[in-house]
């Protein structure tokens, strides 16, 4: 990280992951109905676990690139063995990236033994710790993530934290389809505000009024003339944050929807219904109790409710 390429990259793969994940859930959730049971990765049709290969490959080329193909030297430390300080954010970056290839690597092995149901609640738990390790790495960046850079970087933790709690939610709820709906639009938002992070804050001609690209310790950093031009730069980028966030909201609705009317829904009516028709059914069944009260004393009176939905075993596991 630290260049264009160094956010782009990685925004291509996050969003990918995350745009994947929200048409497998929500293809399983209308397919399934009230058997739903989030899975933490999905294979794929030709390669069962291209998912999980792709993030372990995108993951050692990330370290690569760090450690090995990025540093002048081709390696990231001095003479005497030890850690520069202009090479710390590259082992901060490539921790985080290790931490993704672990979880991927659990994934694939947890497939391949097959352990008890409870293995995808520890599998759902290494995926925490590699959101944890994330946003824990990027609160304590050892690089000076202040001013336009540090804004975008603070409002990337939010999404983050996001993605954490949406994970470790999974592992008490796992027939949520919300919290695995949020977990998926979350990996895809930091996708996109990696990308928009590459491009606006090492594109000059996207540099804010008042503000110049300046090369610090062999990097391009924006800085700002004044408190006033710098303060200009923060709300653009909040503003910049809060259209984005509309926009994939509004995107993640729609696709919602699209999937509805291509696989129905496998309960048959029992999910979303009309307000009005909700309360001319609340306002004749009330009449009807009423209606009841008024015969002879003594009389048998039952009324009964009718169930919606008929609850079912969930997935045990996933289809070979």
């Amino acid at each position: 990280m630290g260049t264009m390429v160094g956010h782009v990259a990685p925004g291509f793969g996050f969003f990918a992951i995350g745009l994947w994940h929200l048409f497998n859930h929500i293809r399983l959730h209308l397919t399934t109905g009230s058997r739903y049971r989030a899975l933490p990765w999905f294979p794929g049709s030709f390669i069962r676990y291209i998912e999980l290969y792709l993030i372990m490959l995108g993951c050692s080329l990330s370290v690569a690139m760090e450690l090995f193909i990025g540093p002048d030297r081709h390696q990231p430390l001095d003479p005497d063995g030890t850690i520069p300080s202009n090479h710390l954010h590259n082992f901060e970056h490539s921790s985080i990236s290790l931490t993704f290839f672990v979880y991927a690597l659990s994934a694939t092995l947890f497939d391949r033994i097959r352990p008890p149901r409870s293995g995808t609640d520890v599998l759902q738990f290494v995926a925490s710790l590699a959101f944890a390790q994330q946003l824990l790495l990027f609160h304590l960046h050892s690089a000076d993530h202040m001013g336009v850079e540090g804004q975008y970087h603070w409002l990337l933790k939010l999404v983050i934290f996001v993605s954490l709690s949406a994970t470790v939610l999974s592992i008490p709820f796992p027939a949520s389809f919300i919290v695995a709906f949020v977990r998926s639009f979350s990996i895809l938002f930091q996708g996109v505000w990696f990308i928009t992070m590459g491009v606006m804050l090492w594109t000059p001609e996207f540099i804010p009024k008042g503000c110049f690209l300046n090369l610090e310790e062999g990097h391009q950093v924006v800085r700002c003339h004044d408190g006033e031009s710098l303060d200009r730069a923060k709300s653009l980028v909040n503003i910049e944050f809060s259209w984005y966030l509309i926009l994939l909201a509004l995107f993640a609705v729609s696709f919602y929807l699209i999937m509805v009317k291509i696989y129905g829904d496998a309960d048959h009516g029992a999910g979303y219904f009309k307000i009005s028709s909700s309360l001319s059914s609340a306002s004749s069944a009330d009449d009807d109790v009423e209606a009841q009260k008024e015969t002879k004393s003594g009389e048998n009176i039952t009324i009964s409710f009718i169930p919606v939905g008929n609850p079912t075993p969930m997935i045990e596991n996933m289809d070979r």
